[in-house]
């Protein structure tokens, strides 16, 4: 097992006992040597980690250390890496750029030994074509953050136009087409319009009356879409 992921299993293990645990029994779980457990030992003490014990006695994690954020494991730095990536290929230009900034921190401050699986993990992701609608996904997206109402123009699929007020705080990312849910003012009950029958939007001053978080668990809950 590399170094990172290691320190990391340690950490775990120790979070799971509430009294003192012998090296020998943390060596024996780990599958290194008691010399190896005693060198992580060291290292989580020096990286801020209260473990208190010594060899002969135990060891015990108080409370309160939390681990660096780049503490992880190779599959956790695959799903990272697979995600960015289909964030950078599949939605638009400002938050691919965004995901590829992300990658490249991450790479940066990541130990040597898991540098390489963040920069060529072997894990690909089609370039896609642009989707109709993604110009005004930045919009969109900032509405939703900032819980503000948007003014749009939309097509009904006969082709009709209408005028909306809608309340927006969810955004799907579909093979080919983007779907905005949405409190509309109009129908006064939950909608949903695809990004790419907006003809026209504008970005309202005024917030919409209820926070993000309760308009997405009252839509959940029409929809019958179960919490993750």
């Amino acid at each position: 097992m590399a170094r990172a992921p290691r320190l990391l299993a340690l950490i775990q293990l120790l979070r799971q006992h509430r009294h003192p645990v012998s090296g020998a029994a943390l060596a024996e779980a780990l599958g290194i040597s008691l010399r190896t457990l005693y060198r992580d030992i060291a290292t989580l003490q020096a990286e801020g980690a209260t473990i208190d014990g010594e060899p002969g006695v135990g060891y015990l994690l108080r409370p309160g250390f939390l681990l660096p954020p780049l503490m992880l494991t190779e599959e956790e730095i695959e799903a990272l890496v697979l995600g960015t990536r289909w964030v950078a290929r599949r939605t638009d230009h400002p938050l691919g750029q965004a995901a590829r900034r992300a990658l490249g921190k991450i790479a940066a401050v990541l130990p040597p030994d898991l540098k390489a699986s963040a920069e060529e993990p072997g894990l690909l992701v089609p370039a896609a074509p642009a989707s109709a609608g993604d110009a005004e996904l930045p919009v969109i997206r900032q509405a939703i953050r900032e819980e503000r109402k948007l003014s749009i123009r939309y097509l009904d699929g006969q082709g009709g136009e209408s005028r909306r007020v809608i309340w927006p705080f969810a955004l799907g990312f579909f093979e080919r087409s983007r779907m905005v849910a949405a409190w509309c003012e109009l129908r006064e009950d939950f909608r949903h319009f695809r990004t790419d029958r907006i003809t026209r939007l504008s970005l309202l001053a005024k917030r919409y009356p209820r926070r993000r978080q309760a308009l997405l668990k009252d839509w959940r809950l029409k929809e019958g879409i179960k919490d993750h």
